[in-house]
């Protein structure tokens, strides 16, 4: 009971981060912005704490750009008819989030820049990484894809439904990550029987299509590997 109550207000938390994906279009460019700047981040492999940095800086940007949609929903629920409060209301929280972003680009250029430079003195190269912060990497960039496609479809519930399966994505790509880390054959076979579970239990469950789980299992297998093949 306390599992499904917890269920359905992540559902509930996540439909809305998917709500403001699908009718904001500036909070779709945040999110590839996100993970292209977290991709170059580990391909430029500057330290912990400025990943950490830039990491905070990504989360106040999203956190800032749903904020303003929310007070521009509940504004528009307010006052329906034009006022000249609620026009300064959304500006100054369309302010706040062009203070956010502009100090986001800021804080960005100064902690990028130097390893954008010193790579094009020393030439290409792609740092590499721990299989830990690999497997991290790969599961944020899947769920950020997700979130993304489903917003694009229009389909679908963050945690049911639409296409691709968030669960099958995410269970394949842990699967792969457990598969290089650990490198036995049982613990990988272990790994891929608990994934075609899961993904076998969205379809019981009537959440998703055969085909909304498979395209899920490829998204996850196909970014994972990717980001193994490049970091490792």
């Amino acid at each position: 009971m306390l599992l499904k109550k917890w269920s359905d207000s992540a559902n509930c938390a996540i439909e809305g981060i998917l709500y403001a994906a699908k009718s904001q279009l500036h909070l779709r460019y945040h999110l590839y912005a996100a993970v292209l700047v977290l991709l170059l981040s580990f391909v430029l492999g500057i330290p912990r704490v400025e990943i950490l940095i830039v990491s905070v800086v990504v989360i106040l940007v999203l956190l800032a750009e749903m904020i303003n949609t929310a007070i521009e929903f509940l504004v528009d629920m307010v006052s329906p008819e034009y006022s000249e409060k609620a026009r300064t209301a959304k500006d100054v929280s369309a302010g706040a989030v062009l203070v956010t972003a502009v100090g986001a680009m800021v804080i960005g250029y100064i902690i990028l820049f130097p390893h954008l430079e010193a790579l094009f003195d020393s030439g290409m190269r792609i740092a590499k990484h721990a299989d830990n912060e690999i497997t991290l990497i790969a599961l944020i960039t899947v769920l950020i894809t997700v979130v993304v496609l489903k917003a694009s479809t229009g389909r679908g519930h963050p945690l049911r439904g639409g296409m691709p399966s968030g669960h099958s994505a995410l269970a394949f790509s842990l699967w792969l990550a457990i598969t290089f880390m650990t490198g036995m054959f049982a613990v990988s076979l272990v790994g891929l029987v608990l994934a075609v579970m899961i993904a076998n239990s969205r379809v019981a469950l009537s959440a998703h299509t055969y085909s909304e789980v498979a395209v899920g299992a490829l998204l996850g297998i196909g970014m994972t590997l990717v980001l193994f093949l490049v970091f490792r």
